[in-house]
């Protein structure tokens, strides 16, 4: 049996030896045994952490790569107008406390997903959204705290990036005005002296 005993960085190259397709509810359990898509009998091992998600990448102690998929399973998605009807969508059923999967589909439709849930479904129609009952992966938000590490720091540093290019190109467009300013005053000067000592 593999055990499965690390998380490894998406974006590491790796050679996938196995996948694993679990559903949502197995996904969320960092101490499991499952079978691979192969056959292959494995064990996870894990520390407490953030929920799998669709394409995450375990290593074995023996050191083999397993690639995490999420299973088809039964999930209720809301279809809602983009903008204040979307919002108003998550915000309400997010106030639930239930895990949410949000995405838009080829057409361009947006959504919400959730585990089938008659309360649930009822606000959504109340909000105006078309509910469609199938079975698709169940690979809901990852909490804003699990993610603020990684990726808010990056949303922050490119912010930064920009507000100093920004003050750059307002330094620069300063500087320039008060040189050309300070030519003038200096060449006015001297035609006024000039005229001093002509006059003299």
């Amino acid at each position: 049996m593999l055990e499965l005993i690390k998380r490894i960085d998406g974006s590491t190259q790796a050679d996938v030896h196995d996948t694993l397709t679990l559903p949502y509810e197995l996904r969320i359990r960092g101490r499991l045994k499952a079978v691979t898509d192969s056959g292959l009998d494995v064990g996870l091992f894990l520390d407490r952490g953030p929920v799998l998600r669709h394409g995450n990448l375990l290593q074995a102690s023996s050191g083999e790569i397993v690639q995490v998929f999420a299973a088809d399973e039964p999930v209720t998605t809301a279809y809602v107008e983009s903008g204040l009807a979307l919002g108003r969508l998550g915000y309400h059923l997010g106030n639930r406390h239930v895990s949410l999967a949000l995405g838009r589909d080829e057409e361009g439709r947006y959504w919400v997903r959730f585990p089938p849930d008659h309360v649930l479904e009822e606000l959504a129609v109340l909000l105006g959204a078309t509910l469609s009952h199938h079975q698709a992966p169940f690979d809901p938000e990852s909490g804003a705290y699990a993610q603020a590490g990684r990726e808010h720091s990056h949303a922050h540093e490119h912010a930064h990036a920009h507000s100093h290019s920004h003050e750059h190109a307002d330094d620069h467009s300063h500087e320039h005005a008060d040189d050309h300013s300070h030519e003038h005053h200096h060449a006015h000067g001297h035609s006024h002296n000039d005229d001093h000592n002509h006059a003299h």
